[in-house]
Formats: C-alpha cells, structure tokens, sequence
C-alpha cells in the first residue's frame, strides 16, 4: 500500500470532521478483513472469543468423524478447517486458539480415522503429508506462544506426535525432523 505525500496527508488532515468521517467509513466497506476485525473488537469483544471458538470446537469435530470415499476427501475437509482457523486468528488475534484448534484437528484425525493414516502409499501420501506439514506449523505456532500455554497444548501435542510418528507419516515426520514428543 503506497504512503500519502505528506501534502496529501496534511489536506486530508484539514478536512472538517463529517468529512473525514464519511471517508473513513467508505474505505473501511471496502476491506471485509479490516470490517470484520472492526466488528469483532469494536462490537462483540473479548467475551465473545470464547463463542468464537467454541463454534470452531464444533466445525472442527464433526467433519473427520464420518466416512470420507477417499483419502482425498478428507484433505479437502482439513485444508478447508485449516483454512477458517487461519483466518478466526486473523480477526481476532487469538494466537492460542488457532493452536489449540489446530492440535485438536490433528488428534481428531488419528483418532477418528485411522484407516486412512495407517499405510504411507499412493492415496494417502497427499493426505498424509499435509498432516505433517500441520503438525511441524502447530509446533511452530504453540512455540510462538508463552510458556504458559505450552503446558494447556502439551497433552495434546503429544498425543498427535505419537500418533504421527506410529501412523503412515512416521517417514514424513523424520524428513521434517518432526520430535517424537513435544518438549514445551
């Protein structure tokens, strides 16, 4: 995004407040981002987070437990998860449950489906190597996050790096340097 000259900037600083204000508005409907990070904090607030994530709780869930037709079905459905826990942390900020929901995504799958992580060969490589590319990102973002909360995502952590490591992408997980348990 380009800079305002600072000739630009002062004449728009001069503009009388209706006017700005009309500005500003305008420019803010253009961005759905920057309108809904708007709403979050300026509407619902911090109570509303917990909300928030107990609805991504929910989606998080219910889609890994049932029967998919192939490996691939069920990447689509994680990448598509993945994808609104990215961007539930973009507009609130939370750090932590884009974390938690991540490991929680992760346990759900080798919990809920095992079949399809047992054999690392054709029709579940795609699959099984997108579970540990998450995995080593859920590492890096529990990491980021103070110590603190390392002891609330240990349990968790562990038990999907063991899963990893005694699932079809125990090969994936050497290549990445995966640890076999998180040390938090």
């Amino acid at each position: 995004m380009p800079a305002l000259s600072p000739d630009l900037r002062k004449a728009l600083l001069q503009l009388p407040q209706k006017e700005k204000d009309q500005l500003l508005a305008r420019l803010v409907a253009q961005d759905a981002v920057l309108t809904e990070q708007l709403a979050f904090r300026l509407l619902e607030g911090p109570e509303a987070l917990e909300t928030r994530r107990a609805v991504l709780r929910a989606q998080v869930d219910d889609p890994v437990r049932g029967f998919h037709q192939t490996p691939n079905d069920l990447l689509v459905i994680l990448r598509q998860l993945q994808a609104r826990l990215a961007y539930h942390a973009k507009i609130t900020d939370d750090a932590f449950g884009e974390a938690e929901l991540s490991w929680r995504l992760l346990a759900n799958v080798f919990r809920h489906q095992a079949a399809s992580t047992a054999r690392l060969h054709g029709p579940t490589q795609p699959l099984l190597q997108h579970l540990a590319k998450r995995t080593q990102e859920a590492l890096r973002q529990t990491m980021r996050l103070h110590e603190d909360f390392h002891l609330e995502l240990a349990e968790t952590a562990n038990a999907v790096l063991a899963a990893l490591w005694e699932s079809g992408a125990a090969p994936l997980a050497r290549e990445l340097g995966l640890p076999r348990a998180f040390g938090g």
